[in-house]
């Protein structure tokens, strides 16, 4: 029989972000922080001592006799601290770790903690409800990078973006320890406010659910909550230590959920990152294929006698590629909505259909030859040219992610002719002409650049995950993606001069061939605008070679952005001072 744990993992890595997870009191329990009723009754102990009496029969029932009626947390509150400041610094005790708490690792995030962030900040996981009112979940996310949006009063959801607008939702249904409007008693755990009822609805019917810590047993309106969702498109998994409630395995039979036998949140959440992980690996093209493309491709690269497997091979490829990228996880249309969360993932998985492909571009242009030019042109046409899928319109940035396949071959291809010296093979590959539906054919050099991929530039791409402090986020992130490309040709140690040398003829051959156009003189940035040292040593190599080799120079023979020793002079000339004046054109 299948364990419910690896079901669980095998449904969260192939349906991306549909799980919730509900978190109960036994999750931050671990971290040494109180339940809501645990403080409650701590507080009636303290309001006791200022009686100067005993809770013989017990803090709650003591309370009763001296009040009339049940501890209220918000009374007590107020009976022991009578402003926010006073209230708030009573409690900070009780979910905030003093010294020694610190050193012994008390009531800090716990591995589950940990481990769900992971999960949310990959994308598996994008919604939170939560009992607890601590921030243990907070800070966890926060260490992964991710900045949730936190619900925990009525007014929070009001003004709140749609869920699906949303990379990552912490509803506190219970409320935050800073806000005196907790909920703990039976009273305030029988109905919650129709704001927090709607958007329950919502999640309970839309999400599959993960629930871990929570015994079903006091939280009475959460429990109608789940018992009056109209459907269970996703499933359920309860995870339990030992034996559920009976309100549990109501639950549980409501839901047709997956009861999973567990050790502790810790572990139960450990490994299901750890198996959701092991699958995501799995689902990249396996490191044996690429090496094994590489290697056939190499030896059809020695010899003109493979000229037509050499094409085959490289054609099969790039079928693949756009066979996957054409299918509806592609798609221009519908869902789902550009967002930081979905822009990232549809990037990493245009990386992943591509990475095959560029460790061999990487050797194709390295080991390039005139005679292979073709094969390279073919590829690069293809995987630069839109595809509607039968459809007209869409989301403007998925379809100008369209032929960001084209960018990331142009780069790969580069990259290796740049490193062998290759000049020539290049320039041919930058005046590629590629086509396009809405103007004029352009070519290589003037369509793929990353800024010029997207029609406002870099202001979309800072969806990218990890990239809202960069000035070139495409950029920054193709540097990162073909550094980490399976080659013996890319030495790491100049990895980022070379990288600088090809943005730099990249910028040459734009500025060149849009030079008789009615714009002003532009070069599409790269990073080597903020690479000055790279960036100075690598104009004064091509000045020299220029200046010292005239026309035989390889940068005037490759006619990346001239034909002869005066035009590109002069090309080069407008460059560098072009160059000299990025600081005041703000960049």
């Amino acid at each position: 029989m299948i364990d419910p744990i690896h079901s669980l993992a095998f449904s969260m890595q192939a349906n991306r972000g549909i799980y919730a997870v509900l978190l109960g009191s036994g999750v931050s329990r671990a971290a040494n922080i109180p339940t809501g009723w645990e403080i409650t009754l701590d507080l009636v102990r303290k309001l006791a001592r200022l009686h100067d009496e005993e809770c013989a029969l017990g803090p709650e029932q003591w309370y009763v006799e001296k009040f009339g009626k049940a501890p209220d947390y918000s009374d007590l509150l107020n009976a022991l601290a009578k402003t926010n400041a006073e209230r708030q610094q009573l409690l900070r005790s009780y979910w905030e770790p003093n010294e020694q708490e610190r050193e012994e690792g008390l009531k800090q995030p716990t591995a589950a903690h940990h481990a769900i962030a992971w999960l949310a900040a990959q994308g598996f996981i994008r919604l939170i409800v939560t009992t607890n009112f601590d921030r243990l979940m907070e800070y966890a996310l926060e260490g992964a990078g991710v900045v949730p949006t936190v619900l925990s009063s009525p007014d929070h959801v009001q003004g709140a973006l749609p869920l699906i607008h949303t990379r990552c939702c912490l509803l506190k249904i219970h409320g935050d320890y800073l806000d005196t409007r907790i909920r703990n008693t039976p009273a305030e755990l029988a109905e919650y406010p129709p704001e927090f009822n709607t958007l329950l609805d919502r999640i309970f019917d839309e999400f599959g659910l993960v629930v871990c810590g929570w015994s079903a047993d006091w939280d009475d309106a959460l429990l109608s909550a789940i018992i009056r969702a109209p459907s269970r498109r996703f499933a359920t998994y309860w995870a339990a230590h030992g034996e559920p409630s009976d309100k549990a395995r109501q639950l549980i039979e409501h839901r047709d959920a997956q009861l999973v036998s567990i050790n502790g949140a810790d572990a139960f959440f450990q490994a299901t990152q750890r198996y959701v992980e092991s699958l995501e690996q799995f689902s990249r093209p396996h490191p044996l294929s690429t090496e094994a493309a590489v290697a056939s491709l190499k030896k059809y690269l020695s010899e003109p006698k493979y000229r037509i497997q050499l094409a085959d091979l490289v054609a099969e490829v790039v079928h693949r590629i756009v066979e996957t990228t054409s299918g509806p996880a592609f798609a221009a249309q519908g869902d789902p909505v550009p967002d930081s969360q979905t822009m990232t993932a549809r990037v990493r998985a245009y990386d992943a259909a591509c990475s095959t492909l560029l460790a061999m571009a990487v050797s194709g242009g390295y080991w390039a030859e005139e005679e292979h030019y073709p094969v390279w042109r073919r590829a690069l046409e293809r995987l630069s040219t839109r595809n509607s899928n039968g459809c007209n319109g869409g989301y403007v940035l998925w379809l100008d992610l369209q032929r960001y396949p084209g960018t990331l071959l142009l780069y790969a291809l580069g990259l290796g002719a740049v490193e062998a010296g290759k000049l020539d093979f290049f320039g041919k590959i930058l005046s590629t002409i590629i086509s396009s539906e809405y103007s004029k054919d352009n070519n290589a050099a003037q369509l793929l650049p990353p800024f010029c991929l997207f029609q406002d530039g870099t202001s979309t791409v800072r969806f990218l995950e990890g990239m809202n402090n960069k000035k070139l986020p495409m950029n920054s992130w193709i540097h990162s993606a073909l550094k980490h490309v399976k080659n013996n040709i890319l030495n790491e140690n100049r990895y980022d001069l070379s990288f600088d040398r090809l943005e730099i003829l990249i910028s040459l051959s734009h500025a060149h061939h849009e030079k008789d156009s009615d714009y002003e003189y532009w070069i599409p940035p790269g990073l080597f605008f903020y690479r000055t040292e790279n960036r100075e040593r690598i104009l004064r190599e091509i000045e020299e070679s220029i200046t010292k080799h005239s026309n035989e120079s390889p940068y005037i023979k490759s006619g990346i952005f001239g034909e002869t020793f005066e035009e590109c002079l002069k090309e080069f000339e407008t460059f560098k001072e072009f160059v000299s004046t990025i600081r005041s054109r703000g960049w």
